[in-house]
């Protein structure tokens, strides 16, 4: 029986993450069974090696591998390609035609992005799960096949049931065991692994020696969000690779390939931040409140300014409209604007300015947290896993909060 970095090293697999290690000891558990196995994951997560190591691992593994794109196939041809059909059986079916499921027989089938069927082709595929049969599409003759069937999607599967794009008993049926592979950001000792094996790659691909990050950009690149996993972090390394003639990379350097509109913001785990209108709510309130921040540090960059050079009365004038909008920002939503006035003379008093504008702020953070979090847990139902996630925390910060705030 092969070890676990024995899997690793056969199938090209970077990282000693402990998700990750459990997820191929799950696949490694599963392969000698002829369950069906669902693999979760977001997008670029590296889903598709579940299913190869499953087949190779299984006593199938000296019968046909088929890997199909569900989302990739017309919904008019998709029953045509995974059931085969019959001679005249709609335009263009000039001869009988052999499907997936029937080539495969003895084999294993890999149903990427199983949640985009359709829900005739789900029927379909209910059948071949409870009792091996299909029909082909014009034919009305039953016919048997023996496949494994390994299925894998990113769609968060129990919304796409409750709006009826997916059927409970199907889901049930595929995810007998379910491996949930986890997002890059969750993985960050892995990430400057992978980067220097892509690296190592494509030095030798394009003949030209391998690119190194320096400190900074190293802490830059593992504190990076990744929407595009590991899938992403490849594109990166091989632009820079190709573009870059200096092959010391700097932050600054780095800086400019990565995307930053989302790297550092809480991101909606799953790719559904464009259907969830609290998503956009959260985005929209921390972008606001890193400006406020930034409002408020050039506030008490010049009242520094005011105490060392005790020019009151000029600060005073340059920033009457700073000040005021800074305050009109924090409390907009709760009450009435009030003219703050700077001091003139105290330092004391300077200082004293200088400790109240961090406690608002503070507390201006803090009430916007508090009410995020209460925000989630109401949507959530109260399921500390599920708000967690859409907060893109973990848990147990999550229960910590909870904690803090007394929720």
């Amino acid at each position: 029986m092969e070890t676990l970095q024995g899997i690793k090293q056969r199938f090209g697999i970077i990282g000693n993450d402990l998700q990750l290690n459990r997820a191929l000891e799950k696949a490694m558990r599963v392969a000698p069974t002829d369950i069906s196995v669902l693999v979760t994951g977001e997008s670029g997560v590296g889903k598709e090696n579940i299913p190869k190591i499953i087949h190779q691992l299984s006593h199938r593994k000296h019968a046909k591998y088929i890997a199909v794109n569900c989302g990739a196939i017309p919904e008019g041809t998709i029953d045509s390609e995974l059931f085969g059909h019959e001679k005249g059986s709609f335009t263009g079916a000039t001869s009988t035609r052999k499907g997936y499921f029937e080539v495969a027989d003895g084999g294993t089938i890999f149903l990427d992005e199983v949640g985009e069927l359709p829900l005739t082709t789900q029927v379909r595929l209910l059948r071949v799960l409870e009792n091996g049969e299909f029909i082909k599409v014009g034919s009305s003759q039953v016919q048997k096949t023996n496949v494994r069937i390994v299925a894998a999607t990113n769609v968060q599967m129990q919304d796409a049931i409750q709006k009826g794009k997916f059927r409970e008993d199907l889901y049930y049926r595929l995810s007998t065991v379910e491996i949930h592979l986890p997002a890059l950001r969750e993985r960050k000792e892995d990430i400057h692994l992978l980067f220097r094996k892509f690296a190592s790659d494509f030095a030798q691909k394009y003949r030209m020696p391998s690119i190194r990050l320096d400190e900074n950009a190293s802490q830059l690149l593992v504190n990076y969000r990744f929407p595009g996993n590991i899938r992403q972090l490849r594109n990166i390394s091989e632009q820079i690779s190709v573009i870059e003639e200096n092959r010391t990379i700097t932050a600054e350097k780095l800086s400019q390939y990565l995307p930053h509109l989302t790297g550092n913001l809480p991101a909606v785990i799953g790719g559904q931040s464009d259907k969830n209108d609290f998503a956009n709510e959260r985005d929209i309130m921390y972008k606001i409140l890193f400006d406020m921040r930034n409002d408020i540090n050039d506030l008490k960059k010049l009242t520094l300014d005011l105490m060392q050079n005790g020019n009151s009365e000029q600060v005073h004038a340059d920033n009457r409209q700073l000040i005021q909008k800074i305050y009109q920002e924090q409390n907009e939503d709760s009450h009435a604007v009030e003219v703050v006035e700077i001091p003139q003379q105290s330092s004391q008093n300077n200082y004293d300015f200088v400790e109240t504008i961090q406690e608002d702020e503070n507390l201006s953070l803090q009430e916007k947290e508090i009410e995020m979090i209460r925000k989630s847990l109401e949507k959530n139902n109260g399921k500390r896993k599920l708000a967690a996630k859409e907060l893109g925390i973990s848990e147990r910060t999550l229960y910590r909060k909870i904690k803090q705030y007394d929720l």
